[in-house]
C-alpha cells in the first residue's frame, strides 16, 4: 500500500469518535469513522471497500451531515489509481 501524505483532521477524528461511540449512528457511518479515526496522525490510506461505503454515503440523500463529512475525509485519502 503507498503511503499517504493527506492525515485527519483533529476536528473530523473528534467526529469520527463521537461517531463510533453514538448509538444512534448507522453500521456504514461507523465504518467510515473507524476509518477515518485509523488515518489519523498516520500514512494510512482508505481501503477499496470502505472507499465505496463513504461514495455511497456522499451519493446518498439520506445520509446525515456528520456521515457526509466522515465520509469526505476518508474519500479524500483514497489512492488515487483506483
Amino acid at each position: 500500500m503507498a503511503s499517504n501524505s493527506k492525515q485527519t483532521s483533529s476536528s473530523i477524528a473528534s467526529l469520527a469518535g463521537k461517531t463510533l461511540r453514538s448509538s444512534n449512528a448507522s453500521q456504514a457511518a461507523k465504518t467510515i469513522a473507524g476509518s477515518a479515526l485509523a488515518q489519523a496522525g498516520s500514512a494510512r490510506q482508505t481501503g477499496a471497500a470502505v472507499e465505496t461505503t463513504a461514495s455511497k454515503a456522499l451519493r446518498s440523500p439520506n445520509a446525515s451531515a456528520t456521515t457526509r463529512s466522515l465520509a469526505g475525509s476518508v474519500v479524500s485519502q483514497s489512492n488515487r489509481k483506483r
